[in-house]
């Protein structure tokens, strides 16, 4: 069975970062308020990227490397401008 990283956009603007093996499931429960604390809180939110695994616990370890990104860096990858995530990686370094 797949699992999933994934990345909201929730209501504010903000991304929220999470990890699932039932995707679509997942996402209708962060809209219907059974999902996390945060996304409770900044409903409606929109499914805006996601990658695949093969194991959950890989899911589970990209969800916490994205959760620890820039919102620059969050942009970048969802918009596969794959080119800038190791730049904004050094500009985050240097401060």
């Amino acid at each position: 069975m797949s699992s999933y990283m994934y990345i909201l956009k929730c209501s504010d603007g903000s991304y929220y970062t999470g990890s699932t093996r039932e995707l679509e499931k997942r996402v209708m429960e962060h809209n219907s308020g059974l999902g996390a604390n945060y996304t409770r809180k900044h409903r409606p939110v929109e499914l805006v990227y996601f990658e695949e695994f093969q194991r959950v616990d890989d899911a589970f370890a990209r969800e916490k490397q994205v959760q620890g990104w820039s919102r620059a860096k969050k942009e970048a990858l969802i918009q596969g401008r794959f080119d800038r995530l190791t730049d904004l990686s050094r500009e985050k370094q240097r401060h």
